[in-house]
């Protein structure tokens, strides 16, 4: 990782550079093609890639900033998604043997918003099956391995999101949040992850796991980065039925000020003291993160929660009631998908 190689600056970076018109897409798309093919065999991030497709897009942003055409920050970076998020014309399988072939006829939401704000897709990437249950082996594809050290793995589901971008296989990559699934890889790869507020990001063309849980969100270098792809994938979208009609505010703008008065925050000690006991250097530098929060003037309260085994023992609880029903339990496939 030099600060000489392209696959390592941040969306702000290349984005600044490549309005500079110092930085080409078409050589950006190329190095990361290039980063890909040699590492990819081992981390397992992309189960898909599109390389014609990339150079193509990378051409047609070129030709567009050099008319004068910029269309924003996004115009011209390279990207991963997920595999979950539908794309049209090309196939998202969601990990799964069952989606093998399954090709829709149009893309996500925020797989448009992010083409319309001119970002390049690389390839679609690894995740669980079906966005759940943890890593496995025996999946179409081979489970994505942590750049850092690839005998350990990634976190997930968003597992090959978290893998590409730390391995520096794309600028960014879009993941999904229902109980972890973003903020893990993050922890677990060292990025900033983003699981946005819900209604506030389109979960249309996305496969579901749980409708009121499910959240779409990055994972980037930076928190800027972060604030960037959420200006381009925020908003209301009447195909979602949570969609919040909210305006959306100036994202980046807002991390200009670091006066966090106002803020409140919540800390459950319980659940890293007692539930899951961390080390101590995790505890150490957790406490250095609420003194620095605590210094911008947020407000920092104790919070007390039930036991972690109650929450589990009843999932495991409600799980074998609907088994001995003998009941099938669907979900609804998203009318875009």
């Amino acid at each position: 990782m030099t600060a000489s190689d392209p696959c390592f600056l941040s969306v702000a970076e290349a984005a600044s550079l490549i309005a500079a018109k110092r930085l080409s897409p078409v050589e950006l798309v190329q190095a990361y093609l290039a980063r890909i093919e040699r590492l990819n065999d081992t981390l397992h991030a992309y189960v898909r890639l599109l390389p014609d497709e990339a150079l193509a897009a990378a051409r047609s942003a070129e030709a567009e900033i050099a008319a004068g055409r910029h269309r924003g920050p996004l115009h011209g970076i390279p990207i991963g998604l997920k595999d979950i998020y539908d794309t049209a014309g090309v196939a998202t399988e969601g990990g799964s043997r069952l989606c093998l072939g399954r090709v829709p006829a149009a893309d996500a939401t925020t797989t448009r918003l992010l083409k319309q704000a001119g970002a390049i897709l690389l390839g679609k990437l690894t995740t669980w099956e079906f966005a759940i249950g943890g890593t496995a082996f025996d999946t179409p594809f081979p489970p994505a391995r942590n750049p850092w050290d690839p005998e350990r793995d990634p976190a997930g589901s968003s597992s090959g999101s978290g893998a590409a971008v730390a391995a520096g296989l794309c600028a960014m990559a879009m993941g999904s949040d229902t109980g972890g699934s973003i903020r893990w890889p993050a922890a677990w790869c060292g990025l900033a992850g983003l699981k946005p507020t819900y209604g506030r990001v389109s979960r249309a063309g996305i496969m579901p796991l749980s409708f009121s849980l499910d959240h779409a969100g990055p994972l980037t270098w930076t928190v800027e980065d972060a604030a960037i792809v959420l200006q381009a994938i925020a908003g209301h979208d009447p195909h979602d039925p949570a969609s919040a009609d909210r305006p959306v505010p100036d994202y980046r703008a807002a991390l200009v000020s670091s006066d966090l008065r106002g803020v409140r925050l919540g800390i459950a000690r319980s659940m890293f003291e007692r539930d899951c006991p961390s080390s101590g250097a995790m505890g150490t530098a957790f406490e250095t993160a609420v003194e620095v929060l605590r210094g911008l003037g947020a407000a920092v309260a104790e919070i007390e929660l039930p036991p972690l085994a109650l929450y589990n023992a009843r999932a495991l609880r409600s799980t074998r009631r609907h088994c001995a029903s003998g009941r099938r339990i669907t979900v609804p496939w998203p009318a875009t998908g």
